[in-house]
């Protein structure tokens, strides 16, 4: 395929000047080489200029005119799912099931956003004062996307970046080409105005560029916590700018004596082996306590081992290859060391052979060793892979005190017939989400979505997200005109 584009005041574009490029291949076939992408931090300028001078039009034309342009790019997603899926599944390595899902959660994204995420910054009269609580745009907002859901998480913050009066520069991840330009090719569609939504692909130099832009408002990223300190860090002299970050995990599911062992294994899959374990809510830690932890082990690794592993393109695939080499070994590395700690690989995982040539492994099952509750580099470490460690505990107690010992904390699940038990777990295990007897994977896009700890910075996405699009604006009215004329000691009229 020949050099991608950039989307830049509502035209396809060429990289002018190009200081790079790169190469963007299947991680489930490394010879389907998708295309060769030329970048320029000169785009990131001319994107954000466009943004900045689509801003004052596209804020003054109104909440009702804006919600109807999000209608029609509602529709136009419709129209292209099904180019959005098989963008997805191409460049992701997603089976196309599992793709389709992603797709269709843009679709209602849209629905959520204009309807009870629209109450969240809702303007406000106040009876008992004259004064109103208005919510007003940033103005150029930046969104940097991820690879895991190339198409859902950055929609899911453009939309209510957009509906709110935010004009938009999306950087998508330089694994997410093909997904960020049929959102283009939407938008476009919809009618929207020149420069209200850009797209700038690249690498990590674009990216540095962008957040550090004076040209921008906001920071909406989606990503690892490295990453987050760095754009942290990096405009620590701009308190005005809003950052929202939503980072990474290393979730614990808790698994009670009581539980009901048949729906927990079935959930506990999904959580930890859906899109190759490579969610930010991915079950990575299972804490059982002694009653149920042989049954439950025994029973997660035979799923593991059944799990089919394959092309994304074929019938019948659960999961499809991680990311990338990188990521595969670094996910061998961690095994090894707790296999050298004494952790048993009750289902080994490992590399696996398919028709293509990928980045395919299989899901791995390792239960830590009497007594040992933690290992530095495997426990607290996010693989983003298809890996889950079973810990032992004796009660409520220890459980509670294992999944809050680690530097994340973005979703949890805790299976048990207990209602109290759960109350207790809600209330002690911190975390931004949290999960009774379901998929710590799981999300409702009626609900808040981020995390605390390593997680995030406190500004959730879901539906609360257009409250980190907009400032309020505390408004004093008039006071009625039968009022007391204002008078002070001191000071006379």
């Amino acid at each position: 395929m020949s050099t991608q584009t950039d989307f830049i005041a509502g035209q396809f574009e060429h990289a002018s000047a190009p200081q790079g490029q790169f190469e963007h291949t299947s991680p489930a076939d490394q010879s389907d080489r998708i295309a060769t992408v030329s970048w320029s931090r000169g785009q990131v300028d001319r994107a954000v200029d466009a943004a900045r001078s689509a801003f004052p039009a596209w804020r003054k034309l109104g909440h009702a005119a804006r919600a109807a342009l999000l209608e029609k790019y509602q529709a136009a997603l419709k129209a292209n799912l099904e180019a959005m899926a098989a963008a997805i599944s191409r460049e992701i390595g997603k089976p196309r099931w599992e793709a389709r899902t992603e797709a269709q959660a843009m679709v209602s994204k849209v629905d959520l956003t204009l309807g009870e995420g629209a109450a969240f910054t809702k303007d406000l009269r106040l009876d008992d004062l004259p004064g109103e609580i208005r919510h007003r745009p940033l103005g150029v907002v930046s969104v940097i996307g991820p690879f895991n859901f190339p198409g859902h998480l950055p929609n899911g913050q453009i939309v209510p970046a957009l509906l709110q009066g935010n004009t938009v520069v999306f950087k998508p991840s330089d694994k997410g080409v093909l997904t960020s330009l049929v959102m283009a090719k939407c938008f476009a569609e919809a009618g929207f105005p020149a420069g209200v939504f850009n797209v700038v692909q690249g690498a990590v130099a674009v990216a540095e560029h962008l957040v550090v832009h004076p040209g921008i408002d906001a920071i909406l990223f989606t990503g690892s916590v490295a990453v987050g300190q760095k754009i942290v860090a990096a405009n620590a002299h701009r308190p005005g700018l809003l950052v929202a970050l939503e980072l990474g995990g290393k979730n614990a599911s808790i698994v009670l004596d009581d539980a009901d062992l048949e729906r927990t294994v079935r959930e506990l899959a999904f959580s930890a082996f859906a899109t190759a374990g490579q969610r930010c809510t991915a079950t990575s830690r299972v804490i059982a306590t002694r009653g149920v932890a042989d049954a439950l082990t025994e029973r997660l690794a035979a799923v593991a081992r059944r799990a089919v592993v394959g092309h994304p393109a074929d019938d019948g695939v659960f999961l499809g290859p991680v990311i990338s080499e990188a990521t595969r070994q670094a996910l061998l590395a961690a095994q090894a060391r707790a296999v050298a700690a004494g952790f048993e690989a009750v289902a080994p995982g490992g590399v696996v052979e398919v028709r293509t040539r990928g980045f395919y492994v299989r899901p791995g099952v390792h239960r830590a060793p009497a007594g040992v509750r933690a290992l530095a580099g495997y426990t607290d470490t996010e693989l983003f892979a298809p890996d889950v460690s079973v810990v032992v505990v004796d009660d409520v107690e220890q459980a509670i005190s294992v999944a809050n010992d680690s530097p994340f904390g973005l979703s949890a699940a805790v299976f048990t017939r207990s209602g109290e038990s759960f109350e207790r777990f809600a209330d002690e295990v911190r975390v931004g989400v949290i999960h009774w007897n379901r998929s710590s994977a799981g999300a409702s896009g009626r609900l808040p979505f981020g995390g605390i700890k390593g997680s995030g910075n406190h500004r959730p996405a879901g539906i609360t997200m257009g409250q980190s699009c907009v400032y309020p604006l505390g408004v004093l009215l008039p006071a009625k005109a039968d009022a007391p004329l204002p008078s002070w000691p001191g000071l006379t009229f």
